[in-house]
């Protein structure tokens, strides 16, 4: 006798498997490569692969501080002053979380209330409005310009009322490859000014920024800082997606509410990884080198597809490069992409995905984040279209 399960009210009723693991199953079903999902198909610095494993045969194996392992917040404290000149406290206003994503939305639980309303902008990594809806919140969605993907500010200012609760930027954009630049900065530093509007800052391509552009992160910006969640990825930064760790800084006030749901969440992290990032981090060069190494795939990989079809729109940064299709089909891109990865074995992500409305400019999304021989196959592909 079989007996029914209790009903559940969904909390995301309107939420379906995500176009990643759609795309990325897709392309394993055909044996395609996958351009799609942002992971690297190359090795991680083996140096820091062999500290974690001498972490792990020494015994840490653990349970670290809630907040996380101290000397691995000194060694972040140290590089946000080297890069931003920002003396944030590793006692107090830094915390490791299992992942950037993990970061942003226990920053939007730390903050929000039902009805509370949360400006971001489309195409936007997709975590975001689940994580704003599940909190009773409401999501108020710009657009970024196409085909610069810039953020026009009069619509910031004329987005925000008396609910508005907190804004979201990311920078550099997944899956835009735009950035932000110093006046951008500025210009939401003065809208923010005299406001109680939080603001949540998804910087986990902090590192990866292409042509001699800098990254304008929040910690620059004391006046911004004093009110914002930073959030970071250290699978981004040293191509080790599946350790699942990053981290938050936060002012020691806003800190200590994160805290309070981190700890009845995941209470703290895998240890052994914390315990190699600490010694890692030490040697600046390594995260310094970072962008020129990502650089090189990405021109690679547009090097190759100088004879293709797709116009390449502007990479600044991140592992992604987006391409409209107009001299190739006039299919939607949801629709292409999936043709592709059955029909020439390579798979994309369509930017439709990444608005809630499905909104189209014909725009797919590569990663090049891949072995130069993934990329190289990838581009004769996709050449003969």
């Amino acid at each position: 006798m079989t007996h029914p399960s209790p009903a559940i009210q969904s909390r995301l009723p309107q939420t379906e498997t995500s176009i990643f693991t759609v795309m990325s199953a897709l392309a394993s079903e055909f044996g395609a490569i996958n351009l799609g999902q942002g992971f690297p198909d190359f090795d991680m610095d083996k140096q820091l692969a062999a500290l974690a494993a001498k972490a792990i045969s020494s015994g840490y194996n653990q349970y670290v501080p809630m907040a996380g392992w101290m000397p691995l917040r000194e060694s972040i404290a140290q590089k946000v002053n080297l890069l931003y000149g920002n003396m944030v406290s590793p006692a107090d206003e830094i915390t490791i979380t299992p992942g950037g994503s993990y970061a942003i939305y226990t920053a939007f639980t730390t903050i929000l209330q039902p009805g509370d309303e949360v400006i971001l902008f489309e195409p936007a990594y997709d975590s975001y409005i689940p994580n704003i809806l599940v909190n009773g919140a409401v999501p108020v969605k710009l657009k970024l310009e196409f085909p610069d993907y810039a953020i026009n500010w009069e619509e910031v200012r004329a987005a925000i009322t008396p609910k508005t609760r907190a804004i979201i930027i990311n920078s550099p954009n997944n899956p835009t490859g735009s950035i932000l630049s110093d006046a951008d900065m500025l210009t939401l530093q003065s809208i923010l000014s005299g406001t109680q509007i939080f603001l949540i800052s998804d910087e986990v391509y902090e590192h990866l920024t292409f042509d001699g552009l800098k990254h304008n992160s929040v910690l620059k910006y004391p006046e911004l800082f004093a009110r914002s969640f930073v959030c970071f990825s250290f699978g981004k930064v040293y191509n080790c997606t599946g350790w699942k760790l990053g981290y938050c800084v936060a002012p020691a006030k806003l800190m200590g509410e994160f805290r309070k749901i981190h700890q009845f969440d995941a209470f703290c992290c895998f240890t052994p990884t914390q315990i190699a990032l600490a010694e890692h981090l030490k040697q600046a060069e390594a995260y310094l080198s970072l962008a020129s190494f990502m650089q090189k795939k990405r021109d690679l990989f547009l090097g190759n597809m100088k004879d293709s079809r797709f116009s390449f729109l502007p990479s600044s940064g991140s592992y992604f490069v987006c391409a409209t299709y107009e001299q190739i089909s006039s299919m939607p891109a949801k629709e292409l992409a999936i043709e592709l990865t059955k029909s020439i074995g390579v798979a994309t992500i369509p930017v439709s995905a990444f608005y809630q409305n499905g909104h189209d400019d014909k725009v797919l999304r590569f990663c090049f984040a891949k072995k130069d021989e993934t990329l190289e196959t990838a581009a004769e592909r996709l050449c003969k279209l």
